[in-house]
């Protein structure tokens, strides 16, 4: 029996046959031979996204058997979580490594991206003491802040309002609730197996075809890169008829919607009129702006919170992911229903790569409707629910 135990521990440490076929692959794409090859022929964004796919794909099972061992787990002990059986965090590691070592390899730098990584790292670092000991909301937010000014004292800023103090002053308020919305939206999306990152992967797609369109070769590689260091952490989150193996966590989830974010902020998305320029990337990760913006009104109303400590402090499963489920959706389907419907508003995106200032009102017109029907079917159902479980009503 003793033998049978230490044989399996054995076995924990050495890599299986596919693993190491990847990490040959490895090998031979971060030769400088291949990557000369794929710069010579100017295809930059797949180096940066086959790179950064593999890396994230081999520390995976390095940071689940750490998690493992240090008990770093997201344990299934009340309501709001679905999952069954403790599960890994630190996926966000091994998707900070990737898309780091990625960017530094490729030589993608600029002084805009010293500010973008100083937040978001710093974004990283404490969501990864969150996932170790838990802080309060109230800290997070305060650490979100203060990343967020360190962006724009490098200059990370909105910029479509007159140059004049209150056109500035307005601009970095902007900025400010942008960075924080989409940063903790994310961080609130990663509630079933693999939506943050389906999410995080979709979006970033668009904006590095988004990118291509309006000749931005720096946003291109650094979304593309995004995307690929979340490509390779999906198969071990998002599995067939199986649960996930591992979660981002809050510093994976947090990181990546810090980048979404910015990434929207350092983007000229090649337009003088600030309506069609921001309606792109607004249409592209509209799914987090509306989360927020019903979230938070729906709590408000229903008064549930009522100030902005208790807002902060708030959880529950009043999310778009958890309302759906209400209406019957399983869990995958719930992911795959988001997938499709952030897919259909960034193709709306790049069709306005080519339209007038109307076509871009008439597409957010559009995209606020669609999510009024999900509204309607969200109250539907919650109406519904509700008549089940009182009868004599």
């Amino acid at each position: 029996m003793k033998s049978t135990f230490v044989n399996s521990r054995i076995r924990d440490y050495i890599p299986c046959k596919h693993n190491i076929v990847i990490f040959f692959i490895f090998i031979f794409f971060i030769c400088p031979a291949v990557r000369h090859w794929f710069f010579h022929q100017k295809v930059e964004w797949l180096y940066a996204l086959i790179i950064s796919s593999l890396i994230s794909y081999l520390c995976i099972p390095v940071v689940k058997r750490i998690a493992l061992g240090l008990n770093i787990t997201d344990n299934p002990d009340n309501k709001r979580k679905i999952h069954k059986t403790p599960t890994a965090l630190l996926g966000g590691v091994a998707v900070y490594l990737a898309f780091a070592s990625t960017i530094i390899y490729t030589n993608a730098y600029s002084l805009e991206l010293k500010g973008v990584a100083i937040g978001a790292t710093i974004v990283f670092v404490v969501g990864l003491i969150d996932d170790i000991v838990c802080l309060r909301a109230r800290l997070k937010l305060l650490v979100q802040i203060i990343a967020v000014s360190i962006m724009i004292y490098y200059g990370v800023v909105a910029d479509f309002l007159p140059n004049v103090w209150w056109g500035y002053t307005l601009e970095i308020a902007i900025t400010f609730i942008w960075m924080l919305g989409i940063t903790n939206s994310l961080n609130f999306f990663d509630g079933m197996d693999g939506l943050a990152a389906g999410l995080t992967i979709i979006c970033s797609v668009f904006l590095s075809i988004l990118a291509i369109q309006t000749h931005q070769y720096y946003l291109m590689i650094l979304s593309i890169t995004l995307a690929g260091s979340c490509l390779g952490f999906l198969p071990f989150n998002l599995r067939y008829k199986k649960p996930a193996l591992i979660f981002l966590g809050d510093a994976g989830s947090t990181f990546v919607g810090f980048l979404l974010a910015s990434m929207i902020i350092v983007g000229d998305w090649g337009s003088k009129s600030p309506i069609k320029a921001y309606a792109m990337p607004v249409l592209i990760m509209g799914i987090f702006i509306f989360d927020m913006t019903y979230t938070t009104i729906s709590r408000i109303a229903s008064h549930k919170v009522a100030n902005f400590r208790e807002w902060l402090e708030f959880t529950g499963k009043d999310h778009l992911h958890h309302r759906l489920t209400t209406l019957g959706l399983s869990p995958k389907q719930t992911v795959h229903f988001i997938y499709f419907l952030t897919a259909s508003l960034g193709m709306s995106a790049l069709v306005l790569r080519n339209g007038k200032v109307l076509d871009a009102l008439l597409l957010l017109i559009q995209a606020v409707f669609i999510y009024i029907i999900i509204v309607i079917l969200m109250v539907r159902g919650k109406i519904k629910n509700r008549r089940k479980e009182d009868p004599i009503e």
